[in-house]
């Protein structure tokens, strides 16, 4: 069966074990895969004893270092920002706190790091998140950090021709079969069609940029799309759409990802929409407001689905084989995005409040609460043990297959 028909009833299964290879390949990897093992420990009895509560307010809810990147808004400015917001909800801003730190932990193993620079990475995350939630001027920023620095230097630079280049292989208006894209069944072409219909998504249009109802809009493509990782499993469409004729005429790249339920805890009573997709779009527009602002909820069958448009500019920064100066300062870069993201959405008081909180309960050793630290360590060590666990378990699978 070639991989670019893979039958719908096969779709889950392959799936599968395309997230359990992708979770195999470092341990880094394995908790970017594994948010309900991050929360499982939170609603253990540790957890909860030692977290403290922070003011409500949108938090990311998955809040790795891969979540954050260079976002570009409708005009092509570009700032980094959170970049996926499946797990957002109104929740504890401690949570994102403690992923961020557990993330940049792991991410400095990975980078065969002394632990000295992992308690040095937090430091300098609660200090620059700090920075980020008071709405001061950052103590890091992107220039710094030869890694960041060159990516956000391509990212200003990039055309359409360059993200048709990366994503779809090719600056011709079609979508190639492959490896990453799957031919779709005549439903799901048909639910695409209707999914981009003026008539029955008018809002959808209008975050395209489509304001007048007579200007030529056209699906030329699309296909079942394998990418991520956490997300795999969930329905996920590349869309190529047409916008204008002829000089005018503009090629848009769209992702349409089914939105599910959270896993990230939500604040008791917190008021948010009940649509898993309207969820994630409200979240955005709060925590990302350059990724929110072109986002959209929709329906595409009885599934609730996001629609965003892929811009050129949005990028993912890989942190690899970071140096001891890097790795800290890209804690204090990254902890002040989430400090400005956090920070937007609180009234001065709360703010400062919340500050007071996160500078109480510091070792005499760190410059960092002691809950922070402490869940690091302890959820450091769940997840290499689990990881390896993994690894086990998926070459014995491996072992069987190929000796029956």
């Amino acid at each position: 069966m070639s991989k670019s028909h893979i039958a719908p009833d096969a779709r889950k299964l392959f799936l599968q074990q395309r997230r359990r290879i992708k979770m195999a390949e470092s341990a880094h990897a394995y908790v970017r895969g594994s948010t309900d093992r991050f929360y499982a420990w939170l609603g253990s009895e540790a957890g909860l004893k030692s977290i403290p509560s922070g003011p409500p307010l949108w938090i990311c809810g998955d809040c790795h270092i891969g979540n954050l990147g260079p976002v570009a808004d409708a005009e092509g400015n570009v700032e980094i920002q959170i970049r996926d917001l499946d797990q957002t909800v109104i929740g504890n801003p401690a949570h994102d706190l403690l992923r961020l730190a557990l993330s940049l932990a792991m991410a400095s193993r990975s980078s065969d790091l002394p632990g000295t620079t992992t308690a040095l990475m937090v430091e300098a995350l609660i200090e620059n998140y700090l920075v980020g939630l008071n709405g001061k001027k950052p103590k890091v920023v992107p220039t710094q950090l030869a890694p960041v620095r060159k990516v956000m230097r391509s990212s200003l630079n990039r055309k359409w021709r360059h993200l048709a280049a990366e994503r779809i292989e090719d600056v011709k208006p079609r979508i190639p079969l492959g490896r990453k894209f799957w031919a779709l069944t005549d439903q799901e072409k048909s639910d695409l069609e209707n999914l981009f219909s003026a008539s029955t998504q008018p809002r959808l249009h209008r975050s395209l940029g489509i304001e007048d109802d007579d200007m030529h809009v056209k699906l030329l493509d699309a296909a079942y799309w394998m990418k991520g990782c956490s997300s795999l499993g969930r329905v996920r469409y590349a869309v190529l759409m047409e916008i204008g004729r002829k000089r005018d005429r503009k090629h848009r790249l769209m992702d349409v990802k089914e939105a599910t339920k959270a896993l990230a805890p939500s604040i008791k009573g917190a008021r948010m929409p009940s649509d898993n997709a309207e969820r994630v779009v409200m979240g955005a527009r709060n925590l990302s407001p350059f990724l929110g602002d072109r986002m959209d909820a929709a329906k595409f069958g009885l599934r609730s689905v996001v629609v965003r448009e892929l811009r050129p500019q949005d990028l993912k920064f890989e942190f690899v084989g970071l140096t001891r100066d890097e790795a800290i300062l890209t804690a204090g870069l990254l902890a002040g995005v989430v400090g400005k993201a956090h920070g937007r959405q609180l009234q001065k008081a709360d703010c400062e409040s919340w500050s007071r909180a996160l500078k109480r309960r510091h070792t005499r050793r760190l410059n960092a609460p002691s809950w922070l630290w402490n869940g690091v360590t302890e959820l450091v060590g769940a997840h290499e043990a689990a990881y390896l666990n993994h690894c086990r378990d998926f070459a014995l699978d491996e072992e069987k297959a190929a000796n029956p």
